[in-house]
C-alpha cells in the first residue's frame, strides 16, 4: 500500500514478479544536498539534516534485499503454519495479560477491539520483540538514491526528516526495516505522521520503546481506517458442499448465508443476522472457508492481503479469549 511496506510474505497465493532497477543519477551526496535543499523549503533545520545525515551512505545491505526478494506461490495453509505458531500465541497472551488495563484504555479511547491490536502488534514486531535494527534515514536514502522507486521512497525520506525535526526521535534511535518500516507498528513515515499518537503524555509520538504509544497508534490506524467500533472482523465457517465463495467484496447479510446453509465452526454467530458479510475461502474449496465482515477490510487498509487480515484476526481471538 502506498503509505506503508507491504509484507512480502503476505501476498496471497502471488507470483512476485522480475524487477527491474534503473541505475542511480548522480552520486549519492549530489542526492543528499538535493534532499536537503528541498527539505529546507519544507521548513526542516538544517540542524536536523546535519544530524541525519552524518555518516549516513549507501547501504549495501539495503540494495541486496531490495533486488533479491523471493520468488514464491505461497497457500493460505503454509502462510497460517508460519504466522500462527504456538509461540505466537503464548507470547500474545503474556504480552495481553501484562498491558491488559492498557488495552481496555486504548480500546475505550479508540473503539478498536484489544484482538486487533494485538494481532497486528504480534505479527509486526513479535509483541515488540523484533523491530529492526536497519537506519530509517540511510535505508530510505539509499532506496530513493538508487533509483527504483525513487519518488516514493524520496517522499518517505522528506517524511522520516519531518519526524526527526518535530523530536519526537533521534536520528539513531530511528530504527525499522531495511525498508524503512519503523518501530513496533513498522509505520513507514508517512503512515506515522498521520496515525501515530503520544498516548502516554510525554510529548513524543514513541513507536519504538513506549507500549502505550505502539498500541494506541496502531488501534488510531484501524480506526481512522474504517473500524467499526463494537464489531468483529469475522469468522471461520463451514459452507455447504458446493457453495462457491464469491469473495470479501460480494457481501449478504449475515442472516442470507445461515439461511443458504453456511454454518460457524464454533456453533455460534458472532454478529447479528444483518451484519454484512462476504464469503472467503483462501485456499479454495478444499480449504478454509470464513465469513468476513467490514472491519476485516480496516484491517487490510493495514496491509492490502486477505491473510494478512485473516492471521490478524484469528491470533487476536485466540489471544484475548
Amino acid at each position: 500500500m502506498p503509505t506503508r511496506r507491504f509484507l512480502i510474505s503476505a501476498l496471497p497465493s502471488t507470483l512476485l514478479a522480475t524487477r527491474a532497477f534503473a541505475e542511480p543519477v548522480g552520486s549519492f551526496q549530489d542526492f543528499l544536498r538535493s534532499v536537503g535543499a528541498e527539505a529546507r523549503r519544507a521548513g526542516i533545520s538544517q540542524a536536523t539534516l546535519d544530524r541525519a545525515f552524518a555518516g549516513i551512505r549507501p547501504n549495501e545491505k539495503v540494495l541486496e534485499r531490495d533486488r533479491h526478494q523471493p520468488e514464491f506461490t505461497l497457500t493460505w495453509a503454509k502462510y497460517r503454519s508460519i504466522v500462527i505458531t504456538s509461540k505466537r500465541i503464548t507470547d500474545g497472551r503474556a504480552a495481553f495479560a501484562a498491558h491488559r488495563l492498557l488495552f481496555q484504555r486504548v480500546q475505550q479511547r479508540y473503539g478498536v477491539s484489544a484482538g486487533a491490536i494485538v494481532g497486528i502488534w504480534g505479527i509486526e514486531s513479535s509483541f515488540g520483540t523484533g523491530t529492526g535494527s536497519f537506519n530509517v534515514i540511510e535505508s530510505l536514502a539509499t532506496l530513493a538514491w538508487d533509483g527504483r522507486r525513487a519518488s516514493f521512497f524520496r517522499g518517505e525520506l522528506l517524511a522520516a526528516l519531518k519526524i526527526l525535526n518535530h523530536g519526537d526521535v533521534s536520528p539513531a534511535a530511528m530504527t525499522g526495516s531495511y525498508a524503512g518500516a519503523m518501530g513496533q507498528p513498522q509505520f513507514m513515515p508517512t503512515s506515522y505522521l498521520r496515525y501515530a499518537v503520544d498516548f502516554e503524555g510525554h510529548g513524543r509520538r514513541d513507536i519504538w520503546t513506549s507500549t502505550p504509544d505502539v498500541l494506541a497508534s496502531i488501534a488510531n490506524y484501524l480506526a481512522e481506517s474504517g473500524w467499526r467500533a463494537g464489531q468483529g472482523w469475522g469468522q471461520a465457517v463451514v459452507p455447504p458442499r458446493g457453495m462457491t465463495a464469491p469473495g470479501r467484496d460480494a457481501t449478504r447479510p449475515l442472516g442470507e448465508w445461515a439461511r443458504a446453509g453456511v454454518r460457524p465452526v464454533i456453533g455460534r454467530w458472532v454478529a447479528t443476522a444483518d451484519m454484512p458479510a462476504g464469503l472467503i475461502a483462501p485456499d479454495g474449496p478444499t480449504g478454509e472457508a470464513f465469513l468476513v465482515f467490514p472491519n476485516f477490510n480496516a484491517i487490510r487498509r493495514y496491509n492490502p492481503s486477505d491473510y494478512y487480515a485473516l492471521a490478524v484476526g484469528l491470533i487476536g481471538d485466540q489471544v484475548v479469549a
